[in-house]
């Protein structure tokens, strides 16, 4: 697969399946909107209030399914990190690209934008024949 096949596959999506562990090492699943960078980062906004926030920071492993109502999915696993200063403005001008009405939401008492940088793909195309199934690091993707 493609890296820039592998973007367009996640841009045409707005929604994700988040899943992570909690600290007790119970699983955890929220549905985020989000956005990708040119860099393949996924971006998406939080509450730093939330349990959600407080897992990653605690375990920043993570899953994201997208594309679950479809024949065609990606999951992605890669590691959270909460990006601050310039890195920050880069990742939330992106998000702000995808849904506007997140500038809305900074003045939300702790809000946060949370990168994910993926690590490992799996996409599958099961509208194929036969079906379609790449997975791979990502830094094996060209």
């Amino acid at each position: 697969m493609q890296r820039d096949d592998l973007k367009r596959f996640l841009r045409g999506h707005r929604l994700a399946v988040q899943c992570s562990v909690t600290p007790e090492g119970a699983p955890q699943a929220a549905v985020v909107g989000f956005a990708v960078s040119d860099g393949l980062e996924i971006v998406f906004d939080t509450v730093d209030t939330t349990r959600k926030y407080r897992n990653l920071r605690a375990d920043p492993r993570i899953a994201l399914v997208i594309g679950w109502d479809d024949a065609i999915t990606a999951q992605i696993e890669g590691i959270a990190d909460f990006p601050e200063g310039r890195e920050l403005q880069r990742l939330r001008e992106c998000y702000f690209d995808a849904y506007p009405d997140g500038r809305d939401r900074l003045a939300w008492p702790g809000i946060t934008h949370v990168r994910v940088r993926p690590q490992w793909v799996r996409y599958s195309d099961f509208t194929r024949e036969p079906p379609l199934i790449v997975e791979c690091a990502t830094d094996q993707l060209t």
